[in-house]
């Protein structure tokens, strides 16, 4: 079984709000930076947002102000709330938990399956 699993991938128009989650299974992630990453066709996959264990977060610049991370360590769960969306947000979203509190995907040990997320315009 993959170590995160996320939420089935939706579609919404532009402007719109979806929220992702991931639940985490056969590890405890609330020692765990936990991240959120995308890829778009013919892109390599960014880093998105990230929380760390303190619940800080960390968002690349083209989500500020849009996206909000979050997490639930009782549920071994996070989300990450996506609003006012546009069509340059349509990826595969991914979760992933690591040991640094880093946009870097590298950093990250455990990943989600990855779900999509189509914005129309």
């Amino acid at each position: 079984q993959v170590p995160l699993v996320e939420s089935v991938g939706i579609s919404e128009s532009s402007g719109g709000s979806i929220t992702l989650s991931c639940t985490g299974f056969g590890y405890t992630y609330s020692p765990y930076c936990l991240g959120w990453f995308r890829q778009s066709p013919g892109k390599e996959r960014e880093g998105v947002a990230i929380i760390d264990s303190g619940v800080r977060t960390t968002y690349a610049d083209f989500v500020k102000g849009r996206f909000t991370a979050s997490r639930d360590n009782a549920k071994n769960t996070f989300y990450l709330q996506m609003d006012n969306l546009s069509p340059e947000d349509t990826a595969t979203y991914y979760c992933a938990a690591g040991n640094y509190d880093s946009l870097n995907q590298y950093l990250y040990t455990h990943w989600g399956q990855g779900t999509q997320v189509t914005v129309s315009s």
